[in-house]
């Protein structure tokens, strides 16, 4: 899992070091090129919910293979893309093909993990993702400042096609699962659940504001006052580790103190980080990234597993439904937040991220 994870987001992520780099070739703006991300993160969450039900019937296994496999050949094309809309074509089917791996790994963990150490297992594995996603953004930033964002977006392929590799050579032994109730039956269960309806509101808020940061932060740091060199903009994606760390350490906590306080605070962690970096003071930025990071991933940890603990029938599905409203967040979350951007400047942003994290508190009160 953990290599399926670093081939999976490191392809999904790498893109986001890269936007400026688009926007000046194709001659965009950075809400366009936003759509990058949107784009693979899109298709993704509209796929993951009939990939996690796929995942039922044809098995877990195949379906993580598959995922994997596609999109890394798909990553391995995409610096060849002509034109723009060739390059969102080919993002928008690694969205496909990426959701197999989150709809699936979500799932298998809450069948084979013991409920008291799920949100400790699950904040591992976010973790995981968080090194992925990490790996994925610095080299294609530190490849792209010495050969362009084609080579950048080349060597993370590269890496994927070794850690989808190694994956396939490491998942005989996964266990198959029988098949479930119908995907249809289980998201209407879920979703008239008044508790699972506010943790899949907060997932989707918390991303949308998250990928907000990160997709236009670097153009922030590029301009005045900052004006920093782009392979120093790329050493931000570095905060990664605070997540990382901290998603792990939420589940261990929620597992002792419970969901609803751990969600609670990293929330109010993260609110408070975004609106550290409105002044231009770059240190206040920086530290203002590394807590709203953290604050970030401890929620996420903490909610998706609180959805597998909520779920008492159908977890494949509540889990894909999480994800569905997580991917669609960062999909139009992201892109509103790049025209929030383009038309009221960086503080604009930051109250706008503020607001959609103040929303993720619904499954506290």
């Amino acid at each position: 899992m953990f290599a399926a994870g670093a081939a999976i987001f490191a392809l999904l992520y790498s893109a986001q070091a890269v936007l400026p780099q688009i926007s000046a070739e194709f001659q965009v703006s950075p809400a366009s090129a936003g759509l990058t991300m949107s784009a693979a993160t899109a298709a993704l969450a509209l796929a993951i919910v009939p990939a996690s039900a796929l995942s039922e019937r044809w098995g877990r296994a195949r379906v993580l293979v598959w995922a994997v496999t596609v999109a890394a050949v798909l990553g391995v094309l995409l610096p060849f893309s002509p034109t723009y809309g060739v390059l969102l074509a080919v993002r928008a089917l690694q969205g496909v093909a990426m959701a197999g791996m989150p709809a699936v790994a979500m799932a298998y963990l809450a069948d084979e993990i013991h409920p008291s150490a799920l949100a400790g297992a699950v904040g591992t594995f976010v973790a995981g993702n968080g090194l992925g996603g990490l790996s994925g953004r610095l080299l294609a930033g530190v490849v792209t400042d010495a050969g362009g964002w084609r080579w950048g977006l080349g060597a993370v392929s590269l890496l994927s096609v070794l850690c989808a590799g190694t994956f396939v050579v490491l998942l005989r032994g996964l266990p198959s699962h029988r098949p479930a109730r119908s995907a249809g039956d289980g998201v209407r269960v879920h979703l008239r659940d008044p508790l699972l309806r506010r943790l899949f509101v907060a997932g989707s808020v918390l991303m949308g504001g998250f990928v907000t940061i990160y997709n236009y932060l670097s153009y922030r740091l590029l301009q005045p006052p900052f004006e920093l060199p782009p392979a120093v903009v790329g050493l931000i994606f570095l905060a990664y580790l605070a997540g990382t760390a901290a998603s792990a350490l939420a589940g261990r906590l929620a597992d002792r103190r419970g969901a609803r306080v751990v969600l609670a605070g990293s929330v109010l962690v993260a609110i408070a980080a975004v609106l550290l970096t409105v002044p231009d003071r770059l240190p206040a930025v920086l530290a203002g990234l590394v807590l709203l990071t953290a604050g970030f991933f401890a929620a996420h940890a903490v909610a998706s597993g609180w959805v597998s603990r909520q779920a008492a029938t159908a977890r494949a599905q509540a889990a894909g439904v999480y994800l569905f409203a997580y991917y669609f967040g960062s999909s139009v979350g992201g892109w509103i937040g790049g025209l929030v951007f383009e038309r009221g400047g960086w503080t604009a942003t930051a109250l706008y991220v503020a607001v959609m994290f103040a929303v993720a508190l619904l499954p506290v009160g």
